[in-house]
């Protein structure tokens, strides 16, 4: 019999027999489209490429197919040899047009491989409507998808997770179930990230953009929506302390404060194939702090600072999985902060929705059903501020791929009303689309609006949810924290004699060692001293990420070389050696003193006692020692 088939070479006419399989079909076929193998073929019942043909040892009678049939069949994109191979073709890794090859071999979070070997289906107990039996099922208590909209609705899920999301995609496909599998060669992969630049590499006969444009390069209009996924469902803080401590600085200087949140993913229980980003710990960068923000360098110079603090994480197990920031106001009333952050004014200024993108666009989740290997990100956003109470409460998020794409393709800037994200003015090398957003009007109509030269920005978001654990088992449990990075503000500094005053007094006791040195704060500093090996920051990482075997542990370390040169190192030097700036309580926590509304300084001896330099909790000006006051603002020591 004869099949046709029609490809973008043209129609072509296959003679097979009766007993052929798919595969003889897509052998005959692959040099009649020039393509390199038979799997390279994608065949398809219907030219839209939904039904896709995949069973290649089946009959072609048993598909469904007879004398005279069409199919549909084309060559995957990575399979298409390059008129112009280069370098960049093959690196291109942020681009749709990655080659496909790059997307199988991605490497997953470890909670998406594991999600992927689940069903998802969510069993329903039996209905008053049933008549069956037992041991049988009926339309009425048969498990149902994690993207039914119907159980979505009646449990107030307003995203559906990313893995549901993929389920419905894939179904679409005729995959289902376990997905855990390999993809199969031929298999056009489903997910694709927006993107609304110019295209790169036009096969258009003209010159690349700025100098020329067409059809095949300009982006196509944007239509605003709300994302029906999110990548995270949930962020659990491991315990109550780890806001405390951000808290705290707030609590002390009445500044505002940022911080990057250190812990991993794992599967949530509350949404259908959830992912919830577990906190373990808040690392605070350098970062210059007022009553009314926080001004923070991202780009290099943060990513070189953040080196330590995630070898330190990757040590215990752990990755960066979000940032914190406070917005907090006292009110009048004591005690209370002012509820600002509300549905009559906003959730999340522009400006910190450009940062969310930005730090979401830096750390992409791989995903092996993408045609670039990534999708979107993990990368989550917390805010500390005032709730309708007068108390303090957290708000997540993150923001869309949409707003990724956009933020990418320079379309996007804050504007000076805080709800509001403005569109930026077309140059001669940058190409603005159209860009609408829908409402519902005064007479509950939908209407699309022009987005120049603004939008509300929640188009651009996504909410979490977040709480604490009933049983907290935190990673981190030392009883006397160190002193937390960056906080010259508030008298609070890391030193060798801090360090000291923790480690020597706790080598009694393997049990007490391994306490101590569960302690993020303390592990950064001791790894940036560059005193440890390899193997010594490995056995450290394993006190912490083994609590049942912590003091077997660090009964190992303490027999280490490494280990045994900075404990010695420690115990000679004087503590006037190790604390350059005479402060004996210099390296202690704020933990206590906050409570007591004094700074990390020792809250019994008065200012003036401090015989070394000290920075102004006021202007940060750093002055001698003999000074009572500041030389710059002229307020008190004390």
């Amino acid at each position: 019999m004869i099949i046709r088939v029609r490809s973008p070479e043209g129609m072509h006419r296959v003679e097979v027999g009766l007993n052929d399989t798919l595969r003889i079909l897509l052998e005959k076929l692959a040099p009649l489209m020039r393509a390199p193998t038979a799997d390279a073929i994608v065949l398809t019942r219907d030219a839209r490429g939904q039904e896709i043909l995949a069973e290649f040892e089946c009959s072609l009678v048993s598909l469904g197919l007879k004398h005279g049939d069409m199919v549909f069949a084309n060559v995957a994109a990575s399979a298409r040899p390059s008129a112009e191979p280069n370098e960049s073709n093959n690196t291109a890794v942020g681009t749709t047009q990655a080659p496909r090859e790059s997307a199988m071999r991605v490497q997953q979070d470890a909670v998406d491989c594991e999600l992927e070997h689940e069903s998802g289906l969510i069993p329903r107990p039996r209905d008053t409507m049933c008549t069956h039996g037992a041991r049988a099922m009926c339309e009425y208590c048969l498990p149902i998808e994690p993207y039914d909209a119907a159980y979505l609705e009646e449990h107030n899920i307003k995203h559906m997770s990313f893995q549901a999301y993929l389920r419905k995609v894939l179904s679409d496909h005729k995959i289902r179930g376990d997905i855990s599998g390999a993809v199969p060669a031929n298999f056009a992969l489903p997910l694709e990230e927006p993107e609304y630049g110019v295209r790169p590499k036009c096969p258009g006969a003209h010159a690349p953009w700025p100098a020329g444009i067409c059809s095949k390069c300009q982006p196509s209009a944007v239509t605003l929506q709300r994302q029906p996924f999110r990548m995270v469902d949930n962020v659990e803080f491991a315990s109550r302390s780890v806001v405390d401590t951000l808290l705290e600085f707030w609590r002390v200087s009445r500044c505002q404060r940022f911080g990057l949140m250190y812990g991993r993913y794992e599967v949530s229980r509350d949404v259908p194939l959830g992912v919830k980003a577990v906190v373990e710990a808040v690392y605070e960068p350098s970062q210059g702090c007022e009553e009314d923000g926080v001004r923070v360098n991202v780009g290099p110079e943060l990513d070189a600072e953040l080196a330590r603090a995630d070898a330190a994480a990757a040590a215990c197990g752990m990755q960066l999985v979000g940032m914190v920031f406070t917005d907090l106001t006292p009110a009048a009333e004591p005690g209370k902060v002012l509820y600002r952050r509300h549905a009559d004014s906003y959730f999340m200024t522009s400006l910190e929705c450009r940062l969310a993108a930005y730090m979401q666009e830096q750390r992409p989740s791989a995903c092996r059903w993408a045609r670039a290997g990534r999708f979107g990100s993990k990368f989550v956003t917390c805010c500390v501020s005032g709730n309708a109470d007068g108390g303090i409460d957290i708000t997540a998020w993150q923001v869309s791929n949409s707003a990724q794409a956009m933020h990418r393709a320079d379309l996007v800037v804050p504007s000076s009303v805080p709800s509001k994200m403005c569109v930026q003015e077309a140059t001669a090398t940058r190409y603005v689309p159209d860009v609408f957003y829908r409402y519902i009007n005064e007479y509950k109509l939908s209407v699309t609006a022009n987005a120049k030269p603004a939008f509300p920005i929640e188009y651009l978001l996504v909410t979490l949810t977040h709480g604490f654990p009933l049983e907290p088992h935190p990673a981190f449990r030392a009883t006397e924290p160190f002193a937390v990075e960056n906080r010259q503000h508030v008298h609070n500094v890391q030193t060798l004699g801090a360090l000291k005053r923790h480690i020597v007094g706790a080598l009694d006791s393997s049990e007490r060692l391994a306490l101590v040195l569960a302690d993020f704060h303390l592990l950064v500093y001791m790894f940036g001293l560059d005193l440890l090996g390899a193997e010594e920051i490995a056995m450290i990482g394993r006190v912490v990420s083994e609590p049942m075997e912590a003091a077997l542990r660090a009964e190992e370390l303490m027999a280490m070389s490494g280990w045994q040169t900075l404990v010695l190192m420690l115990r000679e030097a004087a503590d006037s050696e190790l604390d350059p700036r005479g402060s004996v309580a210099a390296g202690s926590s704020a933990a206590g003193s906050s409570a007591a509304g004094t700074s990390a300084t020792s809250s019994s001896a008065p200012a003036a006692a401090v015989s070394g330099p000290w920075a102004c909790r006021h202007c940060t000006f750093v002055n001698e020692g003999s000074a009572t006051s500041c030389e710059m603002c002229a307020l008190p020591q004390d």
